[in-house]
């Protein structure tokens, strides 16, 4: 039995100010351990890494986008905030490429140590500017769920949303459910609040046949819809922000702390 799994769910936006406005999509994720993805490529048809099929996963599409090996690249940042890792597994949430195109606004990287413990939890975002950038973030010991973390905002993302804001993790990790919570705020309070709730499914090709049906061409309408609602919150008259410099780290990181 492999860690790796499919969750189905939806993902909902609800924005409070300067307008109310809410979004709600069904959709669906794979959860990736790092140290199965060659496995799964060779036990299912209909997913392979770096080459097309149904169901692709491409190493260029995530981190430095330089195709070296993911689990390098996040235990490097791991340990630049002194987070010692001991080859305890890395789990990517992630939609995978679906005829050869996807688009991720949040994929989420769960951090663990060799006895299962969660010790960090990497968000990497990306934007439609050709942008990336990501938030690694520790775990205190013991937590349970769901963890709570909290961090600045350091990267644009969306030109309705200021820079300065500061974000709000409440997440459950993967188990038989899921759930991530983001509450964005300023120095006012709440402005919009983010969720993807969702339920594990064994990875098959058959599920994943399935999943292609109920979601159709699932990437491609993330993208169509982050048009649309950025054209209904331009009608309702919010203000547009201007594309920022890029943060010049590509990670957010704490400061190191003994481990």
């Amino acid at each position: 039995m492999t860690a790796s799994a499919i969750f189905a769910g939806y993902v909902m936006h609800r924005r409070t100010r300067p307008r109310v406005h809410k979004l709600r999509y069904r959709m669906f994720s794979l959860l990736l351990d790092l140290d199965e993805i060659d496995g799964l490529a060779k036990r299912f048809w209909l997913f392979s890494r770096g080459s097309f099929n149904l169901f692709s996963f491409h190493d260029r599409d995530y981190g430095a986008g330089s195709g070296e090996p993911l689990r390098a690249q996040v235990e490097t940042h791991m340990k630049s905030a002194g987070m010692m890792p001991d080859g305890g597994p890395i789990r990517l949430l992630t939609m995978p490429r679906l005829l050869g195109f996807a688009f991720n606004p949040l994929s989420v990287y769960f951090c663990h140590r060799i006895d299962g413990a969660l010790v960090a939890i990497l968000y990497e975002v990306n934007n439609t500017f050709g942008q990336r950038h990501s938030y690694l973030l520790p775990v205190a010991p013991g937590s349970a769920a769901p963890v709570r973390q909290t961090t600045p905002k350091r990267f644009h993302v969306s030109p309705f949303m200021a820079m300065d804001m500061t974000y709000d993790f409440r997440v459950t990790p993967p188990a038989d459910r899921l759930v991530i919570s983001i509450a964005v705020g300023d120095a006012d309070g709440p402005v919009m609040t983010a969720l993807q709730a969702a339920e594990r499914r064994p990875l098959s090709d058959a599920a994943l046949l399935r999943a292609a049906v109920v979601y159709p061409l699932l990437t491609a309408k993330v993208v169509a819809g982050i048009l649309w609602e950025a054209l209904l919150l331009w009608l309702k008259g919010i203000a547009v922000h201007r594309l920022p410099q890029a943060p010049e780290r590509p990670v957010t990181i704490p400061m190191p702390q003994a481990r």
